[in-house]
């Protein structure tokens, strides 16, 4: 399981910096996930970031710089996506998708327990 371990420690300085959040890193996804309050909301996948965000955002999201569909079983997932460093590497931008996915964490469905 190969991820970017600076990536991890910016995202998580980042995420220290909000009140009244419990952060969990759990390896999943063949990275390193970030979960708030039990739910995922963003993962270190080798170089990349893979963000959750409201689907509502596609549109718009998908113009960003950096931005790779995700792709489960042939068909792009709606409210999930890569980030190439290219779209992160200037602090506004990164910024930018942590704050998308922070945004939408509060509504998003935590995944069924097993």
């Amino acid at each position: 399981m190969a991820y970017n371990i600076e990536l991890a420690d910016r995202v998580r300085e980042r995420l220290a910096k909000v009140p009244d959040i419990e952060v969990e890193e759990k390896k999943m996804f063949s990275g390193l996930s970030f979960l708030i309050n039990g739910k995922m909301c963003i993962n270190i996948s080798h170089e990349n970031l893979m963000c959750r965000y409201n689907p509502e955002l596609e549109d718009a999201v998908s113009e960003r710089k950096g931005f790779l569909p995700m792709i489960m079983r042939g068909k792009q997932l709606p409210g999930y996506c890569y980030v190439e460093p290219a779209g992160f590497r200037q602090p506004d931008d990164f910024e930018y998708w942590i704050k998308i996915c922070l945004d939408y964490n509060p509504v998003a469905k935590a995944s069924k327990k097993k």
